[in-house]
């Protein structure tokens, strides 16, 4: 599949998305984060260990402000998500209790294939084939890694945390950085 010039040659944090709520949202306000960009299906016989997985992980990696969860419902495969955007985020916030950003649901592959993941798939050859397809994203909106359904979060853990680390020493070790965080306002005399 080929994809628009726009496509390939932009990053996965220069879309624009509608949020669960139908509202706009940028993907701008995630660089800086590493992101973990998932399509998610209610009905899958993945969804359960998926979301629950999910949750976990956000739990724990989500502290900082260094890393999200990214879900994104797709109808795509097996019409397993079949509700509209508020039965979506019902079921995942009353069945899993997740706080991780969901999105409107979308197509993921084929002609009508939201822009960010046609630029997930350019970026990283990957096309989702079924629900719960994992785009590891960095903080500049590269993907560095992709996995499929069957894939479970506890394999590739090791991965996500690794992609943190790496931009927590990299912040840590860049002078402007360093000055942001001490430019503290001092009383005046």
């Amino acid at each position: 599949m080929l994809f628009p010039e726009n496509i390939v040659a932009s990053d996965f944090y220069s879309f624009e998305v509608t949020n669960i709520r139908d509202e706009k949202v940028s993907l701008e306000k995630f660089r800086g984060k590493i992101s973990l960009v998932v399509n998610v299906a209610s009905l899958c016989g993945y969804t359960d260990a998926n979301y629950r997985s999910l949750k976990r992980l956000q739990d724990i990696l989500g502290y900082g402000d260094k890393f999200n969860v990214l879900a994104f419902p797709c109808n795509q495969f097996g019409d397993q998500e079949p509700y509209d955007n508020e039965a979506i985020y019902n079921f995942a916030t009353t069945n899993y209790d997740v706080e991780f950003p969901m999105f409107s649901k979308i197509d993921v592959i084929g002609e009508n294939a939201h822009p960010a993941f046609q630029n997930l798939i350019s970026q990283s050859s990957i096309h989702p084939d079924w629900n719960f397809y994992k785009y590891l994203v960095n903080e500049n909106g590269n993907v560095l890694k992709a996995w499929s359904t069957k894939t479970t979060i506890e394999e590739i853990f090791d991965d996500i945390k690794q992609a943190i680390d790496a931009l927590t020493t990299a912040e840590s070790s860049d002078p402007k950085v360093e000055l942001e965080s001490s430019d503290t306002p001092k009383d005046e005399l």
